[in-house]
């Protein structure tokens, strides 16, 4: 009976590592540990990305809110690589009235944006620079 006893509790064990148990399904986790709350906000409409330049410091997130009718998919420059700013690809595609906030940006630097699936939009694209 003792054995069958420290069997279940080494499965249970396991079961529990096996799901996690920390990341939210609602958002991107922060594998750094840095800022959950956003360092600055950009806001997406008919006309376009505002502001079009934002600056946080290292560890900042940003919030990306679509106030547009159609839906917008943000993602890091280049076009169609989107691998300056990896970070910022955890937002993808909003669809009209949702949020959502990118990765952790620690790197210092400057990285561009813009709708993936308008990438050519100038409206549309904009800079983070993390200090």
């Amino acid at each position: 009976m003792r054995r069958s006893a420290v069997r279940s509790f080494l499965a249970l064990g396991v079961l529990i590592m096996a799901c996690g148990g920390g990341s939210s399904p609602t958002g991107p986790s922060s594998s750094s540990g840095g800022n959950t709350e956003p360092s600055a906000t950009v806001t997406i409409t008919a006309s376009g990305a505002s502001p079009a330049k934002v600056s946080i410091p290292s560890g900042g997130r940003v919030l990306y809110i679509n106030n547009d009718s159609a839906a917008h998919w943000v993602a890091s420059d280049p076009h169609p690589s989107h691998e300056d700013c990896p970070e910022l690809n955890a937002v993808g595609v909003l669809q009209p009235g949702e949020r959502r906030t990118s990765g952790n940006l620690v790197t210092t630097r400057s990285c561009g944006f813009h709708d993936h699936d308008n990438p050519g939009t100038r409206a549309l694209q904009g800079t983070v620079t993390i200090q």
